[in-house]
């Protein structure tokens, strides 16, 4: 039988509707026997409660909101199953949206995630966000949001990012380490605070007489371009730095096209989630950045959130520096 509902079951067992809706929630005031009989049935004839309905009448739809540039990221993508995990352990289902980096789109998804009332959303806004009314709506609705890995720079809201000055620092110091003269440091879209931040702490760490270059790349093909065009140069860099995952890709990739060898003659290190350095040969040098542990931290926040917490905080993840055989 399909579209099965309370109304079906209850002319079946001739009981009322009521009746078999306390049946199905174990209400102490149904007897065992009746509860059974209910409970059969319903699986019997798969019954399945109205969501919409429930949603309605609860104002809470278990429904987490998740709102990110791409899926085909592995930063993001293990962060999303890190909130996958935890939201099916505790009881939430996951609505998962992608803006492309355009703020329409944004705007859009954060309707969707009010037209099925949420329970709450993470987000990682684009590098073109200004302004930040959706979200707002989000918050007069009491619905709260977490902001992920890429945040807006005001301070009242709560959110979740990797340390990106410590792992900025860290990536300058290792280079520092290594002796490296004249730097290739490749950053990405300028516009975000995450770049902001990681830039500042780069130039801060790095020794003064080191001869540094930044640049900037917004995808993985500008920085395999503006490798190649940097490795052309009469005096080209004997080290690479990457600011991300998606840098380093696009930076391999004309490293391996050139005749330079690793770390020999030019030396790599990058922020990364740890999995692309182990793609390579040598493997390479970074500071860890998890997505994963970054998602369990965003969880954790949306349940303080959640438990009536109306505090805002910025909580950063711990790095570590992991040594490959590019430095």
């Amino acid at each position: 039988m399909t579209n099965t509902t309370l109304k079906k079951i209850s002319e079946v067992l001739g009981v009322s509707i009521s009746t078999v809706s306390r049946a199905l929630k174990n209400h102490p005031d149904i007897s065992e026997k009746t509860k059974a009989k209910v409970v059969e049935l319903a699986q019997t004839l798969d019954y399945e409660p109205n969501a919409n309905a429930i949603h309605l009448r609860t104002n809470n739809s278990n429904l987490f909101g998740l709102l990110v540039p791409t899926i085909s990221n592995y930063f993001y993508d293990s962060f999303i199953a890190a909130i996958e995990e935890d939201s099916r352990q505790q009881g939430y289902s996951l609505i998962i949206l992608q803006s492309g980096d355009d703020p329409s789109v944004e705007a859009t998804n954060l309707k969707i995630c009010r037209q099925n009332r949420v329970s709450g959303v993470f987000a990682c806004i684009t590098p073109y966000t200004k302004d930040m009314q959706p979200f707002q709506k989000m918050y007069d609705m009491g619905i709260p949001v977490v902001f992920f890995d890429k945040v807006p720079d005001y301070a009242n809201c709560n959110r979740v990012c990797v340390a990106d000055t410590a792992a900025a620092a860290l990536a300058a110091n290792a280079l520092n380490n290594a002796a490296a003269k004249k730097v290739l440091a490749i950053f990405g879209n300028p516009a975000m605070s995450i770049t902001k931040k990681r830039l500042n702490a780069f130039n801060g760490a790095l020794q003064p007489q080191t001869d540094v270059t930044v640049v900037h790349a917004l995808d993985r093909n500008e920085a395999t371009k503006l490798t190649a065009q940097h490795l052309t140069k009469q005096h080209r860099p004997d080290a690479v730095f990457c600011m991300s995952d998606e840098i380093l890709t696009g930076t391999m990739n004309a490293l391996q096209n050139s005749a330079l060898k690793i770390p020999q003659q030019i030396k790599v290190i990058a922020i990364s989630n740890g999995f692309f350095p182990y793609l390579y040969h040598p493997t390479i040098t970074y500071v860890e950045t998890s997505g994963y542990r970054l998602g369990k931290l965003a969880f954790s926040k949306m349940m303080t959130c959640l438990s009536g917490d109306t505090n805002t905080a910025e909580l950063s993840l711990p790095c570590a520096l992991v040594q490959g055989g590019s430095m």
